[in-house]
């Protein structure tokens, strides 16, 4: 059985925030606006996309981000609102791509497509060397 069998198109989650000091462009660059960066955009739109499948998939299973392509269209300030949104549009063996948005109380903020893989967390972890933290 493929691990993508139980996703559909369609499928669908988002992720709500309030735009802290910490998420701001002026936060990573000095000098920069305090507003809502690109890169955390993108952030929450892949989270978002991650919880539209996260149960779908079989144990041990889980969807990691590809590439993205999106647009940040408007600026959000510190206290702003933002829903990123993200809808599965076409399922494939070993991947799957989703509509992405975000959205502030004003409009829409951020549009574009995101594919994600789908991995077994192990065997990911082994091809690719990565240790578990002994506390």
């Amino acid at each position: 059985m493929k691990p993508s069998t139980n996703v559909t198109i369609g499928m669908a989650a988002a992720v709500s925030i309030v735009v802290t000091p910490d998420m701001t462009v002026g936060h990573f660059v000095p000098g920069m606006p305090q507003v809502y960066a690109t890169p955390m955009m993108i952030l929450h739109m892949e989270m978002a996309a991650g919880l539209a499948v996260a149960a779908a998939l079989p144990p041990g299973y889980v969807s990691v981000g590809m590439s993205v392509d999106i647009r940040h269209l408007a600026a959000t300030p510190i206290g702003g609102r933002v829903r990123a949104l993200a809808r599965v549009k076409s399922v494939e063996s070993k991947s799957l791509l989703f509509e992405i948005e975000a959205w502030n109380d004003l409009g829409r903020i951020g549009a574009g497509t995101h594919r994600r893989g789908i991995v077994n967390v192990p065997e990911f972890e082994k091809r690719f060397g990565v240790h578990k933290a002994v506390a």
